[in-house]
């Protein structure tokens, strides 16, 4: 778990801005760590590598731990996700974990994956709102889990979707109040038009 968490919570979207010049992530945007606020920054190839990395650390947390102790994935995955949301490095303070749980599941049964994608891509081609796209997916990997027969990684599954939901509140609550921004300009209400 401790290795996991450590994994998780090297912050790559900070990282990355920094050293190319874009400046403190953390006061840019929405504040948090992640891809989509990185791709504010006008960056869209350190968007992509933060995306990249930050999945690439919760798979490498799972792997890790099916090498050096088999039979510890689950409790890996939750805390490199833990590690990702709540990063010791930045005072607790991380991103919203969608890119790091992709990878989480990529690593535990790669078939999720794509309920996930069609979720996310199909719903973002739709309504353009990373947020929404982001909570569904997440709220489709226990779903997928059970639909292929892997009820072992459900209840992890719930509780990290669970997570995920918890860190996006201020995106729900601007939601419900119309004020949740979309790609390509506008507010969220403007998506029923």
């Amino acid at each position: 778990m401790l290795l996991g968490y450590l994994l998780g919570s090297i912050p790559f979207g900070v990282i990355l801005t920094r050293a190319f010049g874009a400046g403190d992530l953390r006061s840019i945007g929405s504040g948090s760590i992640g891809a989509t606020n990185v791709l504010r920054t006008g960056r869209k190839g350190l968007a992509l590598a933060t995306a990249v990395l930050d999945g690439a650390k919760g798979a490498a947390a799972v792997l890790l731990a099916a090498w050096l102790f088999p039979g510890h994935e689950v409790p890996a995955a939750a805390a490199a996700l833990l590690g990702h949301l709540y990063p010791i490095w930045l005072r607790f303070r991380g991103g919203k974990g969608v890119a790091t749980l992709i990878g989480i599941c990529l690593a535990l049964h790669w078939p999720i994956v794509v309920v996930f994608a069609v979720v996310w891509l199909g719903l973002f081609a739709v309504l353009r709102i990373s947020s929404v796209a982001g909570m569904a997916a997440a709220a489709s990997t226990p779903l997928a889990a059970a639909w292929f027969e892997r009820f072992d990684l459900v209840p992890l599954l719930i509780a990290l979707a669970l997570l995920v939901l918890w860190k996006h509140r201020a995106n729900i609550d601007r939601l419900l109040q119309g004020t949740e921004p979309r790609f390509g300009g506008g507010k969220a209400s403007e998506a029923q038009d």
